[in-house]
């Protein structure tokens, strides 16, 4: 059973840079896929960035491509993601997810969330 905790959120005025990390418990799969998500106040939660566990292999979403970096420390059993060049509608809570090969998203497991906000 994997568990995932997030970690790094805070308030930092616009143009600057978060990292956010989550950590996973239990046994990650090659085949999974982790991912950032996020959802504004009033707004449906949206996919950020993605990474293959095994191959490293990236996704983004247009509005965070070229400012933000997903990366996984495999060893570690860490996801992260470098946020940079933040803007205020880039505040949200940040979840940390994993798909599990041949899964869904939905199914989960999700982590808790992490808030980021940033001031203009």
């Amino acid at each position: 059973q994997v568990q995932l905790v997030e970690s790094g959120g805070g308030l930092v005025q616009a143009g600057g840079s978060l990292r956010l990390s989550c950590v996973a418990s239990g046994r990650i799969f090659s085949s999974y896929v982790m991912g950032w998500f996020r959802q504004a106040p009033g707004k449906e939660r949206e996919m950020v960035a993605t990474v293959t566990w095994s191959s490293g292999s990236t996704y983004y979403a247009d509005s965070v491509k070229g400012r933000f970096t997903i990366s996984r420390d495999n060893a570690k059993n860490k996801v992260y993601l470098q946020m940079n060049s933040l803007n205020p509608e880039d505040a949200a809570v940040y979840y940390c997810a994993c798909r599990k090969s041949a899964g869904t998203w939905s199914a989960g497991p999700w982590g808790q969330g992490t808030q980021v906000t940033v001031s203009s």
